[in-house]
């Protein structure tokens, strides 16, 4: 487990603007490890979590889009019933409310990746520590 540094980008909501600024990255050689688009009738919210996010957050912001930077927790879970609920059990037994998370895995593996933004970053890392590194 480890604090990564998210971006949320905030993007038109229509055809062709997650395209340009994939292709954006790609063409920087930045790799997107971690992602979630949240939309609403005009503009949508990409969160991310890149390889280089500082290169990233120059890069966009200098296209003219406006990138919040926000830290996040980037755990990995086991493939296996009942991990999220001891997670977010966890993290509410100790009055860490969780703000919103994504993440996935394909079936067959034995782990995945969940990005966590929790109302208190870095009091959920100490607690999440010696269960999840």
């Amino acid at each position: 487990m480890q604090v990564v540094k998210q971006l949320s980008i905030f993007l038109k909501n229509r055809p062709g603007t997650l395209a340009d600024l994939c292709t954006h990255l790609t063409n920087e050689g930045i790799n997107i490890v971690g992602f979630m688009v949240a939309d609403t009738i005009d503009h949508a919210v990409i969160r991310m979590v890149v390889d280089e996010p500082l290169k990233a957050t120059h890069l966009l912001g200098n296209s003219g889009l406006l990138v919040v930077e926000t830290d996040v927790l980037m755990v990995d879970l086991k493939n296996e019933p009942g991990q999220l609920a001891k997670l977010s059990t966890k993290l509410s037994d100790n009055s860490i409310n969780l703000e919103y998370a994504y993440g996935g895995i394909s079936m067959e593996s034995s782990s995945g990746v969940l990005y966590l933004r929790p109302s208190n970053t870095h009091g959920a890392f100490e607690l999440l520590e010696a269960d999840y590194s």
